[in-house]
This record gives structure tokens, sequence and C-alpha cells, in this order.
């Protein structure tokens, strides 16, 4: 399989136009939470509206799997925590999004959504520990926030990660977390668009200005993610890790 994974899109429709029309070169398409931008002119409950009809148009020419961002969370559920229930409208027979768990080629993918309080954390945990429970051959998380206190969560004064992730991470030890909110970690001094936490690979490909947003590329068949971006081109192999190969 060969997977395109981006997230941080904030509304911008020049790279939601790009995902649309590189998404039938992919076998699925990813996207990890911050489709709506809070501090757009358009208000969200229209932006949601165009969103949605970007994803369906993404899911006629590939598989999409997309999860929600801190950003996307406009709806109020009845506890008081915020949430993302307008992306429950897209799913189908091809769309994946938060609360799921779809199994690919051997790879189970876990979709999970933005928590905001108690209630919805607990939800997270639950769905880690049914996951858990089920047989596959690798196993990826699909989660907006990074760990915090890692080079994927570094933003070049703080770490805005999710301290509760690592230790999910060490207790469930997937293969892969793919991850975003933190636009900066990439593209500066003591962060990264990869980390490794024992034998888990995380990911946040970061965001960037322009028609095209900085994004991943996994080849399952040849066992590697590349990342690509206005920085370069850099590719990690999962199996035999030694370091980055820089390619551009």
């Amino acid at each position: 399989m060969k997977l395109l994974i981006v997230a941080d899109l904030h509304y911008s429709l020049k790279q939601f136009d790009w995902v649309c029309s590189v998404a039938g070169k992919f076998d699925v398409a990813i996207i990890v939470g911050d489709l709506l931008d809070l501090v757009s002119i358009v208000e969200r409950d229209v932006q949601a509206t165009v969103a949605l009809k970007y994803l369906n148009k993404i899911a006629e020419k590939t598989r999409v799997v997309v999860s929600s961002g801190n950003h996307d969370c406009k709806d109020k559920l009845p506890n008081g925590e915020w949430s993302a229930a307008w992306l429950q409208e897209s799913r189908s027979d091809l769309t994946s999004v938060d609360g799921d768990a779809v199994m690919l080629d051997g790879t189970l993918f876990s979709v999970l959504p933005w928590w905001d309080g108690d209630s919805v954390r607990a939800e997270v945990d639950d769905q880690l520990q049914r996951d858990a429970a089920r047989e596959r051959s690798n196993w990826a998380w699909i989660y907006h926030c990074p760990p915090h206190e890692t080079p994927v969560s570094w933003n070049g004064k703080r770490h805005f990660g999710d301290p509760g992730l690592a230790g999910w991470i060490r207790r469930h030890q997937p293969g892969l977390v793919f991850t975003g909110h933190v636009h900066e970690s990439p593209f500066i001094k003591n962060g990264s668009w990869f980390h490794r936490m024992e034998d888990t690979f995380v990911f946040n490909a970061g965001r960037q200005l322009g028609a095209i947003p900085s994004f991943l590329v996994w080849n399952t068949d040849e066992k590697n993610i590349t990342w690509i971006s206005q920085a370069g081109t850099e590719r990690v192999d999962l199996e035999n890790f030694r370091e980055v190969e820089v390619l551009a």
C-alpha cells in the first residue's frame, strides 16, 4: 500500500484541492485533524459543510481516514465537553472517522478523537483497550496531538503535546502514531518530523503555507516513510532504522 498523510490543513482550500488532485495516486488518504480553522473569517459551521464536501470528493478517488483536531471541535456535548460531532457525517464504507478502527492490508488503524475533557478521554482509553485485543500484523494510530516533551511536540519555545499519550504508547506499543497539531516541529532546531519511542515511530508532518501542505508518504511494501516539504525530502526506514536519509 501507498498512503498519503497530511494534517493541519486549517481550512486552506488550496491545500484541500491539492489533496483531492493527488488522492487517486494513493491507496489511502489520511488527514490527522484540524480541517477547520478557529481564526478564519468563515464561520465554522460553513467550514464544516465545505470540509465534508471535500472529504466526499476525496473518497471518490481513494479510501479516507480522518481524525479530529482541536480546531474541529465546534459541537458541545451534553456534559459540556467540545467535540467534532459534525465529522461523523462523513463516515461511509470508504471513510473512517473518530472512534473507528479499520483493518487495511493487515494494519489496524485506530482513529482517535481530540479530547476536551475526562469523558472523551475515557472513550479514547476504552477504544485503545478494545483495539489492542484485535489481531493485526501492525497497528497505526491516527491522533492529532503528539506526545508531550518529544521533538514532534516542540514549537521552538515549549512543548504542546498530550501528556497522556506517552503512557498509552508504552502500554499498548503500536507500530506507528500519526499526529499533527504542532506546526513548527519538523522545521526548527530540536524539533523533528518523527520520533522513536522504543518500538513505536511517531510522526508529525508539520504545517507549511502555500498550495501544497507538508506531507508524509508511507510505502508499506518498501517499509519506509518519506517526509516532503518546502524544507526538503527525508526518509526513514521502518525496518532497519539507522538514521534519516536526506533525499533532497
